[in-house]
């Protein structure tokens, strides 16, 4: 088993928390939070061990999971990169690509893995029709969420946007060739609703939109390949995906059959991929937890990570500068 210990005893540090000492993958130690009266009240409720400092913690483990405010990634991982510990870090991978950049070198040059949690990788219903969005020419997502005052101090680009960034960049084999967004800051200083279209040098456009200002919850992604439709809805964790296939001389005659201003006919029909729940949280760390033990690749490396930062921060400054 792996010793893991956790830096952040916030909402989500609570939860690492508990996954972790759950998780038959990990031995938790313990953890470090710098607000005492926070750290103290977590290990009375939890019994879970509170590290005095930040050095202490990082010395006795072989995993550090960064679940502390983006500014400080940089900081946390660099101190546990230095004393050769592998790294979890919670999305946004760093406040800046230049850090996100200093890391991954850092971490190769120790031998360090390290892997970003963009969770919805491992939402059930993505996972279910990951293999069948094969070189999308079209995507359209909507992530959007109630007010909550916690992570508006950051865009909601880096705060809800990156999450869809990150899969689209996992789905499409091309690079970015151009960024266009605009966005309005309604109850924060920075932007609390925007909308940003990305097209990549293979003709692929992605038109993505996100608010925390909502009346409603909504997180759906949309999938437009040739002969195929897949829709992920993973707030609901449900999965639409529709195919079109030749029509055969002599349909069934409940068969839907469609025909274009050409005249070509095609059949349309429906696959209902098997959704399996799962704890995308817990499943994301376990998987760090393989990849250390195999030496393979983290399911989402710090490079991934780092590009779905950098088109992320283009966005950003495309909305400021309007």
């Amino acid at each position: 088993m792996l010793k893991a210990g956790v830096l952040g005893a916030g909402h989500l540090g609570k939860i690492h928390l508990r996954l972790l000492n759950q998780s038959d993958k990990y031995e938790l130690v313990g953890f470090f939070d710098p607000d005492e009266k926070n750290a103290k009240k977590v290990a009375k409720e939890f019994g879970y061990k509170y590290f005095q400092t930040i050095e202490e913690l990082i010395d006795a483990v072989d995993v550090v999971d960064i679940v502390t405010p983006t500014l400080s990634h940089y900081d946390c991982a660099m101190a546990a990169i230095q004393k050769g510990k592998h790294i979890f870090l919670e999305k946004p991978i760093t406040n800046t690509v230049e850090e996100a950049e200093a890391i991954i070198r850092s971490a190769t040059e120790k031998g360090i893995k390290g892997q970003v949690g963009h969770v919805e990788r491992f939402n059930p219903a993505f996972m279910s029709i990951r293999e069948k969005v094969e070189n999308p020419m079209f995507i359209e997502t909507h992530r959007l969420a109630e007010f909550n005052p916690r992570g508006t101090d950051v865009p909601v680009i880096l705060d809800l946007m990156i999450h869809d960034i990150d899969i689209i960049l996992s789905v499409v084999p091309s690079k970015v060739k151009s960024v266009n967004a605009s966005g309005v800051a309604v109850i924060s200083n920075s932007p609390d609703i925007a909308n940003a279209r990305i097209e990549f040098e293979n003709g692929c456009v992605a038109n993505l939109t996100a608010s925390r200002i909502s009346l409603k919850n909504m997180r759906k992604s949309r999938f437009f390949q040739k002969d195929a439709y897949i829709s992920v809805d993973f707030l609901e964790k449900m999965v639409e995906v529709v195919k079109m296939k030749d029509a055969p001389k002599k349909p069934d005659e409940y068969a839907l059959i469609l025909q274009n201003a050409e005249g070509i006919k095609k059949q349309i029909y429906f696959e209902n991929p098997k959704v399996v729940q799962n704890n995308a949280i817990l499943d994301e760390l376990e998987s760090f937890a393989a990849a250390i033990e195999n030496n393979t690749t983290p399911a989402v490396s710090l490079e991934q990570g780092t590009e779905a930062l950098r088109v992320a921060l283009m966005i950003v400054e495309q909305v400021e500068k309007k």
